[in-house]
């Protein structure tokens, strides 16, 4: 499991007449993902989400607060060394055009220290699970939108980490793509693993997700099941929980 404490990221902005001012892009966050969960990230453009998933996989050091796993064998795990334990997807990532699929599996598996027999057999695994098998040798500039990232996500997967973090994998994907990277996360959420999937797309999160965190402005509006939130808000499905929740969290800042 990844367990978040208490995070904040404060930045620095120039507004008027040169002045700075500080801002917290994250502010108090905390919750847990467990082991066999997939918790969907949600929110409006500039709500956090983004700064939040970078300290939660170990890329951005937090103001404050602080980032542990719950490894399989028990141990607790911080700072540099979470990034063995997470498979992490951004929302820009880039790869280099003139690799192919399986090059870019063999160079990221020797980054995390793995054998080459391991390597190949992992990468294997990888191709036949992300159904990559037609296109795993063509150089990356060559391939598809949807081929593109599901090569991106196959360099998360290498070294079979315990906890994905998915930053808008399925953005712009054609419905195949798409389907494919969200068949890949149940049968891993079936595993054991954990999952972090943050989206703008409400039916993928209402079809795909246990539990809802939803931030705004850099906090967390709400925690919980699809049902729940349903239930406590009166909404048919999650665009309008969504619309709701961020309307009634706008009004209540209004009239402090």
């Amino acid at each position: 499991m990844i367990r978040a404490k208490n995070l904040v990221k404060t930045f620095t902005k120039t507004v008027q007449k040169n002045r700075k001012i500080e801002f917290n892009a994250v502010d108090d966050i905390s919750f847990e993902a467990e082991k066999g969960e997939i918790v969907g990230l949600l929110g409006p453009n500039g709500a956090g989400k983004t700064t939040l998933l970078r300290m939660l996989a170990g890329l951005m050091a937090p103001t404050e607060g602080e980032v542990s796993v719950i490894a399989g064998d028990g141990e607790t795990v911080r700072g540099e060394n979470l990034k063995r334990h997470i498979g992490y997807l951004s929302a820009n990532t880039k790869l280099y055009g003139r690799f192919s699929a399986r090059e870019i599996l063999k160079f990221y598996g020797r980054v995390y220290g793995m054998e080459d027999e391991a390597i190949d057999r992992r990468t294997e695994e990888i191709i036949n699970v992300l159904g990559m098998e037609k296109f795993a040798d063509n150089r990356i500039d060559k391939l598809s939108t949807g081929q593109m990232q599901r090569a991106s996500i196959s360099r998360c997967l290498i070294h079979d980490p315990e906890i994905y973090i998915f930053d808008e994998p399925t953005l712009g994907l054609d419905i195949l793509s798409s389907s494919a990277i969200i068949d890949f996360m149940k049968a891993e959420k079936e595993k054991g693993k954990t999952v972090i999937y943050s989206t703008h797309y409400m039916e993928e999160a209402e079809y795909l997700c246990d539990r809802i965190v939803m931030i705004n402005e850099g906090k967390i509006v709400c925690n919980d099941s699809f049902d729940n939130l349903k239930k406590d808000t009166g909404s048919q499905n999650l665009r309008e929980v969504f619309r709701k929740l961020i309307e009634n969290k706008m009004e209540s800042a209004a009239n402090e």
